[in-house]
């Protein structure tokens, strides 16, 4: 005996249980992951103790390729780790408990790559402008001019993305001055082109 409850009582949820799986599974979409990610790490998180990938199955009703697959995804984003139960062979799982740990990892990862993305194809935009900025024509001169001037304010947007972003996730805070600097800048702009 491993002090584990019994299958049947380990395999129902509670209502509340039922609901935050949900509601964790419909956010984790809606941030562009798969639904069952959320409603696996919600029932490892709410769980009193480690679970197997078939309590796992069979709490949630999913197939276990569904399950397999979604624990793959969950330990590679670091909110899940694999836990040793004296006395069982089988692998068993537990949550991420320390939100801020884990909202910041995927935060550096996820948004992180794609503002550094962001970042890179914004200065091959502008290196590519370099020669339109040439060109005899004044027509084209005119519109790499002005290409350029909203490619360099698209690219300040992008850095103060990286340093916010850098900000939260090492600090938990953000100083939310630069966005106001950023505003003004922009409505500056509306008003001139307005002229």
């Amino acid at each position: 005996m491993t002090g584990r409850a019994e299958p049947e009582a380990r395999h129902s949820l509670w209502p509340s249980e039922v609901l935050v799986s949900e509601l964790v599974g419909r956010l984790m979409e809606f941030w562009g992951f798969k639904r069952n990610m959320g409603r696996v790490w919600a029932v490892l998180y709410l769980a009193p103790h480690p679970l197997s990938a078939q309590d796992l199955k069979d709490t949630l009703q999913l197939s276990a390729g569904a399950v397999s697959m979604t624990l793959s995804e969950l330990l590679r984003w670091g909110v899940v780790r694999r836990v040793w139960v004296p006395g069982e062979r089988r692998d068993y799982y537990a949550a991420e408990v320390q939100i801020w740990k884990m909202v910041s990892r995927v935060f550096a990862e996820r948004e992180g790559g794609e503002i550094r993305h962001a970042i890179e194809v914004l200065e091959q935009a502008l290196s590519a402008l370099e020669s339109q900025l040439g060109a005899e024509e004044e027509e084209a001169r005119a519109r790499a001019e002005l290409q350029r001037s909203r490619v360099v304010a698209l690219l300040g947007v992008a850095r103060l993305g990286e340093q916010l972003l850098r900000s939260l996730v090492s600090t938990a805070q953000v100083n939310a001055e630069p966005l106001s600097r950023l505003e003004l800048a922009s409505e500056g702009e509306e008003a001139s082109a307005e002229r």
